[in-house]
């Protein structure tokens, strides 16, 4: 059985220690001056500043200054050796009172932002290439061969499986693999099958600090 193509970001669907994912996200802030357009399953980062003015959505209310950390989408690859980390996924946003029909936030367009910020949260991500068991408990890179859908509002990045960077056992690289998903619809070690993820240089991880590597896969 071939497994479908349909790249979605990273999906939310568990923690670490077996407890379901209970839809905890906290809001952050896109700046009308971020010229690149986020969807639901991209990775974002926090850019070390918030928002200069009261920001606002329609059915979430107002927020005071600097109250939403601002984020921006993770660069694909190997990005921790230039500092960036991940802060989190996103999962949604607030309603765009100029488009209610947007299903994502187009660029240069401010926007109130839901992120799964938990470090110990596990995501399911699509790789392109056929993952063995071998490389499970190995690091990967974020890839963004595919764009985000307008349509569906969802997130074309994947899971690097080495059409640019194989895994390996490096700390510095985006992800650490857990295992395949074990799903009737996902047939492991083919091409676009399902992986179960964590972020591996997290912001919010307790004891990290700027520019630390995260877990060295094995």
């Amino acid at each position: 059985m071939a497994n479908a193509d349909t790249p979605f970001g990273l999906r939310p669907i568990r923690h670490r220690n077996g407890a379901p994912y209970n839809g905890a996200a906290n809001p952050y802030y896109k700046a009308a001056g971020y010229a690149t357009a986020l969807f639901v399953g991209d990775v974002v980062v926090k850019t070390g500043t918030a928002n200069t003015a009261a920001a606002s959505a329609p059915g979430l209310g107002a927020f005071s200054i600097a109250t939403l950390p601002e984020i921006n989408k993770t660069t694909a690859g190997d990005s921790n050796t230039d500092g960036e980390r991940q802060t989190g996924v996103v999962v949604g946003f607030g309603p765009n009172p100029l488009d209610l029909t947007k299903v994502h936030s187009p660029a240069s367009t401010e926007a109130v932002v839901w992120v799964v910020d938990d470090p110990n949260v596990v995501f399911e991500v699509q790789c392109p290439s056929a993952i063995a068991a071998t490389q499970i408990g190995l690091n990967a890179v974020l890839i963004d061969t595919h764009s985000g859908s307008t349509v569906t509002g969802l997130s074309g990045t994947e899971m690097d499986g080495g059409d640019s960077t194989a895994p390996a056992a490096d700390a510095s690289y985006q992800l650490l693999i857990l295992r395949a998903v074990n799903r009737t619809d996902n047939e492991t070690n083919l091409v676009h099958n399902k992986i179960e993820v964590v972020l591996n240089n997290h912001t919010e991880a307790l004891g990290m600090v700027t520019n630390a590597y995260g877990t060295l896969g094995i």
